[in-house]
């Protein structure tokens, strides 16, 4: 890459994270030589001037604010520049891991060390809600485990002080990831000392059983599940369990606070607390519970002591989660859930963390392989609410970011094609070779090699073909014919199939995945080849967004070469 110097002192040495809405790049500052991380904002296409403007006013919200901030457990903003019309973070550089990145690579940690990380996480927002500033967006995505063994919580993008508007960044819009968002924040954008206590609580169970407490398979069902159920059980909890118990509470007046939960984090850190799983009772609705959330598991009995979660000091109920508030939490927050799927706003600034490609929400522990359920369960696209039908013709679709950082290998030799800055090739020992964007994550399902981007749910599969020896357009409408025959596609949209000049045969469609969301597909076999089939998925809306990166794949494919 050419080197770029911003603001006539920073060095762009290399990239080390991606999100939708930007980059960020480790760099040099040329004037106090020291190592910064420097947080590039790059509106995406799709969004309109008006939401460009509000993602600028908060990048100048986050310096400001993690500027009033000075604390071990907060990851310090040192400058803000201007680039262009843009301006430019310039940020302690943090050799680390998210939190998110630990839970997806290595697996629930131990009730201990989550005690002990909850600790830190809580030093952090004490110190910011006694600064007047409200994080917003608390989640596993944003908590950093520094090299050197620190905690440290980072991009304060959502965050507002206590003395501005608390409710929405605009009417009609609550952003931050749904399943670590509090109940009322999701029903009425309110944003408080105890909304944020309620995230750390979800990013702690996360933190001990793979996944947040609401974890579903769409963001709709979350949201549905957050007006209408309590949390899940938290089995693996064990001494956090009293500390989950108290910050999962649904009425923010039956919280605990800082004092009371710091009380509790030292014991669970310490081993001396007594397990207390997390089952609460169910919360008070005018809608059956199957209507909004189908194939939930039955909510449980009451917990911490002995009052029924949601209910007031004199057993009145919190009224969230009524026929028409419910609703209306779904509408008023259906912008922030098209902005936060995106965005997966659901980042932390991802390049402090060495090696982590971006933020994203929620881990393959959260998915439905993790509690048990067949594959393809319940998936994007796994047909219309509340009936059971085959996954789509479409290997590796998942709700969640799976797998680890792709591996990479150099350039094979004598190979001419020039790949976009920080792209790298992939060398596949079943014999292919493609180059594979920057943070992208590798898995295998069956015979299917799969790349995910953790930040836009964009996923590309290379599979073997079904029949080498068929025609590649005959294969195509046999996966199609199958595909309907079998009810996988619900509101299918054939686009095209047919033969491309200079590509190959190819399979575009769309479906109704669950809860509203609709994915949009393409399969090719390539014309070079009839072993292969390269599939790309992503949500229809994105679909656009991601042009480029499926033809800079698309020509990158090199069959039969090996590592």
């Amino acid at each position: 890459m050419q080197q770029v110097v911003i603001a006539g002192r920073y060095r762009l040495l290399d990239l080390v994270g991606r999100g939708g809405m930007g980059r960020v790049w480790r760099a040099r500052d040329g004037v106090l030589h020291r190592d910064v991380a420097v947080k590039q904002v790059v509106p995406p296409a799709w969004l309109s001037d008006e939401e460009r403007d509000e993602l600028r006013l908060r990048t100048l919200r986050e310096g400001r604010t993690a500027a009033r901030l000075n604390h071990p457990n907060v990851v310090r903003v040192y400058d803000v520049v201007p680039v262009g019309d843009d301006p430019w973070l310039i940020m302690e550089y943090v050799p680390s891991r998210s939190l998110q990145n630990v839970l997806d690579t290595s697996g629930p940690v131990s009730p201990r060390e989550a005690a002990s990380i909850g600790l830190a996480l809580l030093a952090a927002l004490r110190a910011a809600h006694h600064a007047g500033v409200l994080h917003r967006d608390v989640k596993p995505a944003n908590v950093l485990i520094a090299h050197d063994g620190r905690v440290m919580l980072t991009d304060f993008g959502l965050a507002v002080f206590d003395d501005g508007d608390p409710t929405m960044t605009r009417p009609g819009l609550v952003l931050g990831s749904p399943q670590f968002v509090a109940p009322e924040r999701a029903a009425e954008g309110c944003s408080s000392v105890e909304a944020d206590l309620w995230s750390l609580g979800a990013t702690l169970h996360a933190s001990v059983e793979g996944r947040s407490p609401y974890a579903r398979s769409t963001a709709m069902a979350t949201l549905s599940a957050l007006a209408t159920r309590e949390p899940d059980p938290a089995p693996h909890a064990g001494p956090l369990g009293p500390v989950l118990a108290g910050l999962l509470r649904r009425d923010p007046r039956d919280r605990t606070d800082h004092d009371e939960t710091q009380r509790r984090l030292a014991s669970a850190a310490t081993g001396d607390g007594e397990p207390c799983p997390l089952a609460l009772a169910a919360p008070a609705t005018l809608l059956p519970p199957d209507v909004l959330d189908p194939g939930a598991a039955p909510p449980s009995t009451p917990a911490d002591h002995g009052r029924p979660a949601g209910s007031g000091p004199n057993g009145r109920r919190w009224p969230l989660a009524v026929a028409a508030g419910a609703f209306a939490a779904l509408a008023a927050i259906s912008t922030a859930i098209a902005l936060g799927q995106r965005e997966h706003d659901r980042g932390a600034p991802p390049g402090i963390e060495a090696g982590r490609p971006g933020a994203v929400p929620d881990g393959p522990g959260a998915g439905p392989n993790r509690t048990g359920a067949e594959p393809g369960a319940g998936l994007p696209g796994a047909g219309p609410p509340g009936k059971s039908v085959p996954p789509p013709p479409f290997p590796c679709l998942r709700p969640y970011p799976a797998g680890e950082p792709a591996p990479t290998v150099s350039p094979a030799r004598g190979e001419r094609l020039r790949l976009p800055a920080g792209w790298r090739w992939y060398a596949d020992p079943a014999g292919f070779r493609l180059a594979v964007p920057p943070g992208w994550r590798h898995y295998r399902q069956g015979d299917a090699v799969c790349f995910q981007d953790p930040t836009a749910r964009r996923v590309l599969t290379v599979a073997p073909a079904g029949d080498p020896d068929a025609a590649p357009l005959a294969q195509l409408r046999v996966n199609e014919r199958r595909a309907l025959d079998a009810g996988a596609l619900h509101g299918y949209a054939k686009i095209r199939l047919e033969t491309v000049a200079g590509r190959g045969s190819e399979w575009e469609a769309a479906w109704d995945a669950p809860y509203g969301a609709r994915l949009h597909a393409v399969q090719l076999i390539p014309r070079d080849t009839r072993a292969w089939s390269l599939s790309w998925s992503a949500p229809d809306a994105d679909w656009p967004t991601g042009a480029s990166e499926r033809n800079t794949m698309r020509v990158s494919f090199r069959p039969g070469a090996t590592g």
